[in-house]
């Protein structure tokens, strides 16, 4: 192996290849749940050096794992702990290459931090509207590698619709140029769908090509307290109705969850939340005027109020206020983890059906697990719940998670296939989810996505034991 650093030392640059001192920003997951030890953190600066990277380590037999801000949350970017992987870290590759305003898009290396992206096509006068409380460290390659979903997918779309071209370093460390803005190209098998969601198991993205949308004239946020999921639902289809394609965000929080941010953020003043079993944060863009927005949002909470599924609401009056209430829902996973550990699902289920889910599986639990407690929250104008379990109140959580872990997995993942719904949303499968994968993914779907990793990386060197069992 001493040959192969070296190489990797003479393509990157000796300061770009970290082999000791404290490697844990590379080496542990970011719920600090995999602990892995890596042969070496490589560093490159540019796509050639990624594609010579991989060719050295190919010829090795050396694996890689592709890395971006290291901020997923399924142990999907560490190394495992045999020391005998190369973690490749595309951190240093964050340039903004190219906006085309005519064209509506921007081009930038997969290294980029998100919130840069967003504040680059802020300043060309346009909006990049993926965003998700990590936008601050997640980089946009590993949103692509993971698919990456957020607040804005109803009306937006997960980070597979805001792509319209990607540069991949294949497994054989050749370098696909599809970086084209093209919004029509009917040649073919499109490859660019292949690597988004892939979890750098097929190749490493190494530069996107992202969709732009001109900013809105005004943004309004609301939060409406709710009687009940299914009133929740109501209240949403009453949103497409009034407010169309202004609609951007429709998140659904539970009591207890909101109760976890007033206990552990007290600063926080979390509305309307202590009598009603759920609240609601709606956000309408609109490219009109703010008075227009705000027409909208009073028509669409006085129907609310006067059908029942709203009982009580109040509008943001400032851009502060607003960010104060979304911050109020983005602290749910910070006070749930100072709550203690904690079991996470990441599911989608067809919207029609999340009340009837929500009721049987909190039934369920509550009857298997005694004094078992529900952190219920996300993203319900896409379907995509974070449907979390909390030890026993006073029970520790470290022994509850060693105990209970896998069977409240198997519970909750078998419900979800019942009602229709996908055990991945929007986090990915990584390591944690590798195995479940293969009971809840038809074998008819497994045997053609092994067959596209055997074509792309028949070395398995790329990201191996991640998404699927080879």
């Amino acid at each position: 192996m001493n040959h192969l650093i070296e190489s990797l030392r003479r393509i990157v640059g000796p300061a770009n290849v970290l082999t000791e001192g404290d490697l844990s920003a590379w080496e542990n997951d970011w719920r600090k749940r995999e602990r892995g030890k890596s042969l070496a953190v490589i560093r490159p600066g540019a796509t050639k050096e990624v594609a010579d990277v991989v060719r050295a380590c190919a010829a090795a037999g050396v694996s890689i794992v592709p890395q971006g801000g290291n901020t997923g949350l399924v142990a999907g970017s560490t190394p495992d702990a045999s020391g005998t992987q190369v973690v490749l870290s595309l951190q240093r590759m964050n340039a903004v290459r190219a906006i085309d305003a005519a064209n509506l898009t921007i081009t930038v290396e997969a290294g980029c931090v998100l919130q840069t992206l967003q504040e680059a096509a802020e300043r060309a006068g346009f909006l990049f509207p993926l965003s998700l409380a990590a936008e601050g460290s997640c980089t946009i390659g590993g949103n692509l590698g993971t698919n990456a979903g957020g607040t804005q997918v109803v009306r937006y779309g997960n980070t597979r619709e805001l792509c319209l071209g990607l540069e991949v370093v294949t497994a054989q460390g050749e370098v696909w140029e599809g970086l084209s803005g093209l919004r029509k190209d009917n040649t073919g098998y499109d490859l660019r769908d292949l690597f988004i969601g892939s979890e750098g198991t097929l190749g490493v993205i190494t530069a996107a090509t992202m969709k732009l949308y001109p900013l809105p004239s005004a943004r309004l946020t609301a939060w409406a307290a709710v009687p009940s999921l299914d009133a929740a639902v109501t209240l949403l289809g009453l949103a497409h109705r009034h407010l169309g394609a202004g609609l951007t965000g429709f998140e659904v929080m539970g009591q207890f969850a909101l109760s976890l941010v007033a206990c552990h953020f007290p600063q926080q003043r979390v509305p309307l939340f202590q009598d009603v079993p759920y609240c609601v944060l709606l956000e309408n863009s609109d490219h009109e005027s703010q008075a227009h927005a705000r027409a909208q949002f009073e028509r669409l909470l006085e129907t609310a109020l006067e059908s029942g599924c709203v009982s009580d609401a109040v509008v943001a009056e400032n851009l502060t206020q607003a960010h104060q209430l979304w911050h109020i829902r983005e602290s749910i996973p910070l006070a749930q983890a100072e709550e203690g550990l904690n079991i996470k699902h990441d599911i989608s289920i067809p919207v029609s059906r999340i009340p009837e889910f929500v009721r049987v599986t909190d039934a369920l639990l509550a009857r298997e697990i005694a004094g078992v407690r529900l952190v219920n929250f996300g993203h319900l104008g896409d379907g995509n719940l974070h449907y979390n379990v909390q030890a026993p109140e006073g029970g520790d959580a470290s022994v509850f998670l060693r105990e209970q872990e896998a069977r409240i997995n198997t519970l909750v993942f078998d419900s979800v296939q019942a009602f229709g719904g996908s055990i991945s949303a929007e986090h990915g499968v990584g390591s944690l989810k590798v195995d479940k994968l293969e009971h809840h993914k038809s074998p008819v779907a497994l045997a053609m996505m092994r067959a596209v990793k055997r074509a792309l990386d028949p070395q398995n060197l790329m990201n191996p034991g991640r998404v699927l069992r080879m």
